[in-house]
């Protein structure tokens, strides 16, 4: 059994994987240190070119594109380890990256998952979106970052250089303690990509675990690398999962009422899109809701179940404001504003 084993979910990013690879073995690989790509059923020729050049990375090859929830279920269910590092083949990490996270991990055995500083690759002085400096929601299920509201991140001028607790550690780069993993079910396969983390992580809260952000690690992600943020099909994810993601852990008494108010929140961005001529998104978020109610029998059976989990009865770290409202009407455009009022 190795104490940590880095896991990259490759499909077909062997561009990312040439620029990428190498300085993740070269700063990560030890005795106590593997690494592994889980080939997503990639059909240009990644695996083999991983297979002929790095024969000290674990390959797994899965037989078709499963997502990032179900790959990555399905390959840690292959990888024995005390941790496990999720990381996307287009981050770059630095040289001391994982050092941090291990200490972490190892001093707090309440900690689940945690996760670095995500700057941006291309602007290397800014946050990335995917992270930033550390995942939160709204009253309404909006996510947002430490350094990222919607899509305005923040230069990173050392504002948020101090190791918190947050509510979701980034699927682009964390690191998960694997009982906890097997103890909370890992992510949720019918999320396929998007969200599965922040649903996870909620899991772990109810489960009486922390999650946290450790900036003594440092990392650059160039984004998009899978699904492009523009993408309808990313579009489409992002509603509709933001929809089970509520569904499935709400408690009872604000389930109903939250759900209404962020349908009528998704029919203004419908009116949004619509007056910028964006029909393509209307299209997705209308997809969207259907799947939704198509779902809501199986989301409550895993609703149901998630129930077992819980031990924490304190207030969960979920910004009791509207993203939507501070953002767009209030102005407040950093994180560090959005809490000034509190």
């Amino acid at each position: 059994m190795n104490k940590t084993a880095i896991v990259i979910l490759n499909w077909n990013g062997i561009g990312y994987l040439k620029m990428f690879l190498g300085t993740v073995v070269k700063h990560s690989m030890s005795d106590e240190t593997v690494v592994c790509v889980a080939d997503n059923g990639s059909t240009d020729g990644s695996p083999e070119w991983i297979a002929e050049n790095f024969k000290n990375v674990k390959l797994i090859r899965l037989d078709k594109n499963h997502g990032f929830a179900g790959g990555y279920n399905m390959a840690l269910n292959q990888i024995d380890a005390k941790y496990y590092v999720l990381i996307n083949s287009d981050i770059e990490v630095t040289e001391e990256w994982l050092k941090p996270l291990i200490s972490v991990m190892d001093n707090n055995s309440d900690v689940a998952s945690c996760q670095p500083k995500i700057l941006s690759y291309n602007r290397k002085d800014h946050f990335e979106y995917a992270g930033a400096a550390g995942g939160f929601i709204d009253k309404y299920g909006y996510p947002f970052c430490r350094g990222r509201l919607f899509d305005k991140a923040e230069a990173d001028t050392g504002q948020y250089d101090n190791q918190t607790d947050i509510f979701w550690s980034s699927g682009a780069c964390m690191i998960l303690r694997r009982d906890a993993w097997l103890k909370c079910g890992g992510f949720d396969q019918e999320f396929f990509a998007h969200m599965e983390e922040i649903d996870l992580c909620w899991r772990f809260h109810r489960a009486g675990y922390r999650v946290s952000y450790i900036p003594d690690s440092v990392v650059y992600h160039i984004g998009g690398g899978s699904l492009p943020y523009n993408s309808p099909f990313k579009t489409y994810l992002n509603f509709r999962n933001s929809l089970f993601l509520l569904y499935k852990n709400l408690p009872d008494n604000k389930l109903y009422t939250t759900l209404f108010i962020r349908k009528l929140l998704d029919g203004l961005a419908v009116i949004m899109f619509l007056f910028k001529g964006n029909f393509v998104s209307i299209k997705s978020v209308w997809r969207a809701h259907i799947d939704y109610y198509k779902n809501v029998s199986e989301l409550k059976v895993k609703r149901e179940k998630i129930k077992e989990l819980d031990v924490n009865k304190s207030q969960l770290p979920i910004l009791n404001k509207s993203i939507v409202f501070e953002f767009y009407v209030k102005g407040n455009k950093t994180f560090n504003n959005l809490l000034s009022e509190n």
